[in-house]
């Protein structure tokens, strides 16, 4: 008699931990986790959690500030921090990039302050930490832009350089820059430039 190995199906989140004793959770639910030095986000009302990424949070905060201040006088959009939580329409999942920006378009979209953002971000950035891997981030970043993220930039600290991610292609970045390069904000944040030598400068050099 032959035996068929059943597969295991694939994990909600590749790049995070499913949080093990765990019924269904909502995205509103993250709001009332207390800070424990983890990083917790919902797919598909699995809960899921990574750790913190330590000094590598400085690129996030640098990069979010830089975006705030090109956005905000020609008020473009919101420029949210790691704690910003994003809900995806028609699915319960729930991230939160390390930094995010949407249009100001959309905010007549949010009703009540309390509560998770009510759409994906227009652009998410997220920054690997050590134990992150290529094929991981690449799962973070289709699950942005299945759920309508327009550009998704995933920054690889010790190798210096930037994957962006578009919609029209799912399998792979549609481009890598390196130190040479400069970040730009194409249709998403028009005019905005940025070198990507500064996103990696040590701000105490």
């Amino acid at each position: 008699m032959t035996s068929h190995a059943h597969a295991l199906p694939p994990p909600p989140a590749p790049w995070a931990e499913v949080v093990p004793g765990m019924g269904p959770v909502t995205v509103d639910d993250l709001l009332t986790i207390p800070d424990d030095g983890y990083v917790y986000e919902v797919v598909e009302g699995v809960l899921v959690r990574m750790a913190g990424s330590g000094f590598a949070t400085t690129i996030a905060h640098y990069l979010g500030v830089t975006l705030t201040t090109f956005s905000q006088p020609r008020r473009l959009g919101i420029v949210t921090g790691a704690d910003g939580v994003y809900k995806f329409p028609g699915a319960e999942t729930g991230l939160l990039p390390d930094v995010g920006f949407f249009g100001a378009d959309k905010r007549a979209l949010i009703v009540d302050r309390s509560r998770p953002i009510p759409f994906a971000p227009d652009l998410a950035v997220e920054v690997a930490s050590p134990d992150q891997t290529a094929d991981e981030m690449a799962a973070k970043a289709r699950t942005y832009l299945s759920g309508g993220t327009h550009r998704v930039w995933v920054v690889w600290p010790r190798a210096q350089h930037i994957d962006v991610w578009r919609p029209d292609r799912l399998d792979r970045p549609t481009g890598t820059l390196n130190i040479g390069d400069s970040l730009d904000g194409e249709d998403v944040l028009p005019g905005f430039a940025y070198p990507v030598a500064a996103v990696f400068a040590d701000p105490l050099a």
